[in-house]
């Protein structure tokens, strides 16, 4: 019979494998492959770069040779006999430089008309001619001070390649003429021949140097001297005259792609040229490259021979034993294979062949345990689906009685508190043995440490004949047992535990029992693991609670959560502060009626709602600012409204959040304060400085010098107006970032007093009345800051009370200087009491708005007062106002006093 199935990637291992090995042959292929164009192309690259440094040595030992002729010939244009010119004198110096430079055979000196004067050898047969005022490299002479090389040519008297190499002779610039030297072309052909014959004649090499015309003045092969190379590979010669050294490949005079190397000779701007056909130059990689591909050919077939005896061998056999292994216990029973499935696998003598047999071994291993596996899941199935600790010992006894046909079991535990192991729970037992077995943990004979210490079954078969029980006999004997076998509850998060059974008659518990229990004891453990850990979360679930409800209870913003019928779910205490009510007096299950409740002091309250509306049906922005008006004070509000949703991002309810941002609004109200009230108060007094000194620079008036005087008396009593305020603004910044500083020391206050009255503008006049007691002790304070804290309370009074008397009095009490000045104006509200010592707040009647002044007055005198460690207030009054401030004493001042 033969097993069909449809096998998916994941389930079939002949399909990974098949995958697997195609992959590996996929990628060594492809490896080979890249690493066969790699290779190929690094030894190009190598071939490239051993051209271009041979074409690079060969120009450097040209430019060395070349620079050292027209070194040479620089040299011979120095000697005085070669510029007068002296033929008796030349002629030695020109035959010890012609033996000493083999690459010479002719030196001459031509006159400024280009007819030769002298040459050595001296002979008639060393030149042609007298007259060489055509050549190239006189007509160059004529305009260069520097030394310099003729293009190539045949020497008429040798009719070999040479060039001159030049030095023009001038002086007091006056051309005198030249002295040269006819170089030989010819061994530097010779040289590069020698060095073309060290490579094999296939290779096709070439070698040659080319002069500033572009003639090949140099090569390998000696007939292809004095051509023009422009004509054949005109793009090389125009890059290596260019100064450029590099490679490329082009196409040949004889039509072959050649590879030309090419680098300048610098001091007489030729270039040396190496030239290979790309056949000869790249056979090597090429060659490589095919050895790869064939390699890789052959890898390929191999491995589809290998993939072929694998799938006979290995993986057919593997997928019978596969469909063998999964029938298995299938539905509860076993039905033999088929004899063509497994037998003729299990002869065999390999792996797979002992892979069958342990397989069938298996099976009957399987079946007789299939039965007992089942009995222990259903027990530790009922064991576990309990979180109730009590609940869970006790079911697991009651499995435990099931499972091995017992009547008697028992848990120990270790009770931390006294650091003894004690019943935990037990059935079958008498009351008297779980009230009074008690086991330290130290006890050597007790079968439960034993088994706990060891984490391995204990059994006693025999209670009265076991030597090591002798001690718990009278025990055992009491609670009707003569066997017990005791299994450790391997628990991790739980104090030390064991499972004990006992039996009433001798038993020697088997090798299955005792895996059976050991077995179930695992699943009881992770129960009452689990129990446990979940009293524990619960607990701390409890206490996380009760932190989260703590931190969202302390929060400065209100919290609503509400379902999605808009009843309230939760609400934190800072909700009822601005609804302005208790929890316990106002309880509501709809937030409808909180925010009635809020919105009912609120301005325009038709639009708020509307926007609340809008924004709670996300159809408006989702934040909504609005004003509550209570107690003559207005409250901002910032109501945020955000949806909640559930672990699948679905609504399920929305949440608020209520911010008082009345101090924003309060900052925004101080700043444009500022800006109005200071602009003002810098106005005016600008405004009359500018007055007066535009009246006083008028040129068509003479003012006498008495109104002079008043109108710069104004201009310094505005400035000095403009400075208090700059001085307030100051003094109000360092109060307001902390940097206030006093320097005190100890003062008479009549004597501060006198000084603020001195300065005040409003000055009181004659309206002020002081009372000061006699024996007034001396205040330890900064003078400069209590006087004018003084002067801003006296300026006020006299501001804001048109008429009436302003009496300034000082008292001792409990420690403490205590000022007032009151007056008879129209008074300060209760409600404003407070906000008036604000930056730049002014009082809402009219004869405040009517008053200049910038409002930090009392805010500065607040500061001063503050920093010397005293308050400053209000006091009550049916009319008048009345601004108090205290001030600590030192004792040794109220004693003096």
């Amino acid at each position: 019979m033969k097993y069909k199935r449809f096998f998916s990637l994941r389930q079939d291992i002949s399909l990974q494998l098949l995958m697997l090995y195609g992959l590996f042959v996929a990628v060594v292929f492809v490896g080979a492959i890249v690493f066969g164009r790699r290779l190929g192309e690094r030894l190009e690259a190598d071939v490239k770069s051993a051209d271009l440094a041979l074409a690079r040595a060969i120009a450097q030992e040209t430019n060395a040779a070349m620079t050292s002729s027209l070194e040479a010939v620089r040299q011979l244009g120095a000697y005085t006999a070669v510029i007068e010119p002296d033929p008796a004198q030349m002629e030695p110096i020109f035959s010890t430089v012609l033996r000493g430079r083999t690459d010479i055979n002719l030196i001459y000196r031509l006159d400024s008309d280009g007819t030769m004067l002298f040459h050595v050898p001296v002979g008639p047969e060393s030149t042609v001619g007298r007259d060489f005022s055509f050549r190239d490299y006189f007509q160059a002479a004529l305009t260069s001070r520097a030394p310099l090389v003729s293009k190539g040519r045949i020497s008429p008297t040798t009719n070999q390649p040479v060039a001159t190499t030049v030095m023009p002779l001038w002086e007091d610039g006056r051309f005198l003429g030249l002295v040269g030297t006819n170089i030989k072309l010819q061994s530097l052909s010779h040289t590069l021949s020698s060095i073309a014959g060290e490579y094999p004649p296939e290779e096709g090499l070439q070698i040659f140097i080319v002069d500033a015309a572009g003639q090949i003045i140099a090569h390998s092969n000696p007939d292809k001297l004095l051509q023009d190379a422009n004509e054949t590979i005109p793009d090389v010669v125009t890059a290596v005259l260019s100064q450029k050294a590099e490679t490329q490949t082009l196409t040949g005079p004889d039509g072959q792609d050649r590879l030309y190397s090419y680098v300048p000779i610098f001091s007489v701007g030729w270039g040396a040229i190496v030239s290979h056909p790309n056949a000869a130059a790249f056979a090597t990689p090429r060659a490589l490259q095919r050895s790869i591909l064939i390699a890789g050919a052959v890898f390929l077939i191999g491995g589809v021979l290998y993939w072929l005896t694998l799938l006979q061998r290995v993986i057919r056999p593997l997928a019978q034993l596969t469909a063998f292994s999964q029938r298995i216990g299938q539905d509860g029973s076993w039905q033999e294979a088929p004899e063509t499935d497994l037998t003729r696998i299990a002869r065999r003598s390999d792996q797979m062949g002992h892979l069958a047999r342990s397989l069938m071994r298996m099976q009957r291993a399987i079946t007789a345990r299939l039965n007992e596996l089942s009995t222990l899941l259903t027990t530790s199935a009922a064991v576990v689906s309990s979180l109730d600790s009590p609940t869970v010992l006790d079911r697991i006894l009651e499995q435990v009685e099931r499972l091995l046909d017992i009547q008697m079991s028992a848990i120990f535990a270790l009770d931390e508190n006294q650091n003894q192991f004690r019943v935990q729970a037990s059935r079958g037992l008498s009351q008297w043995y779980i009230e009074h077995t008690i086991i330290d943990p130290q006890e050597p004979g007790s079968v439960t440490m034993r088994a706990i210490r060891s984490g391995h079954p204990i059994q006693i078969s025999d209670t009265e004949t076991n030597p090591a029980f002798i001690f718990h006999r009278p025990r055992a004997r009491i609670a009707g047992f003569r066997s017990v076998l005791a299994v450790p509850l391997h628990l991790q998060h739980t104090p030390p535990a064991a499972l004990l059974v006992f039996r009433p008659d001798a038993h020697e518990f088997s090798g299955r029992e005792m895996n059976l229990l050991a077995n179930f004891a695992n699943h009881a453990a992770m129960a009452i693991e689990n129990a446990a850990l979940f009293a524990r979360s619960d607990i701390q679930l409890q206490e996380q609670t009760q932190r989260l409800e703590a931190l969202i209870q302390s929060m400065q913003d209100g919290l609503i959560l509400e379902d999605l019928h808009g009843r309230v779910l939760y609400a934190n205490r800072r909700v009822y502060d601005f609804v302005g009510a208790q929890p316990d007096t106002l309880p509501v299950d709809n937030v409808a009626v909180l925010m009635e409740r809020l919105l009912a002091f609120t301005e325009n309250k038709e639009a708020v709602c509307d926007a609340v509306a809008m924004a709670v049906e996300g159809t408006g922005r989702r934040r909504v600012e609005f004003a509550v008006n209570r107690l003559d004070m207005a409250q901002y509000i910032r109501l945020r409204v955000f949806d909640v949703m559930d672990a699948r991002g679905e609504l399920i309810g929305r949440g608020r959040i209520l911010q008082d941002v009345t101090q924003r609004y309060e900052v925004d109200r101080m700043k444009s304060s500022l800006i109005s009230t200071v602009s003002h108060e810098l106005r005016t007094p600008l405004a009359a400085i500018k007055g007066y000194a535009t009246t006083l620079l008028a040129d068509d008036v003479n003012w006498d010098a008495q109104s002079e005087r008043e109108f710069l008396g104004i201009i310094s009593s505005e400035t000095d107006r403009l400075s208090a305020l700059v001085n307030d603004l100051l003094d109000m910044s360092r109060i307001e970032a902390g940097n206030l500083t006093v320097s005190r020391s100890l003062c008479d206050l009549s004597e501060l007093v006198h000084q603020a009255v001195l300065h005040a503008h409003p000055s009181p006049g004659g309206r002020l009345r002081v009372a000061l007691p006699p024996d007034l002790p001396p205040v330890e304070a900064d003078a400069r800051r209590i006087e004018a804290a003084l002067r801003n309370l006296l300026e006020n009074a006299a501001k804001y009370s048109d008429e009436g008397l302003i009496l300034l009095s000082a008292e001792v009490d409990d420690g403490r200087l205590i000022v007032k000045v009151e007056d008879e104006g129209p008074g300060i509200p209760v409600e404003q009491s407070e906000r008036i010592f604000s930056s730049f707040y002014r009082g809402e009647n009219g004869l405040t708005r009517s008053t200049p002044g910038a409002g930090l007055g009392l805010a500065i005198s607040r500061g001063f007062v503050n920093a010397h460690g005293g308050e400053i207030w209000v006091e009550p009054r049916e009319k008048g106002t009345c601004v108090a401030f205290s001030l600590p004493l030192r004792t040794e001042a109220m004693q003096k006093g």
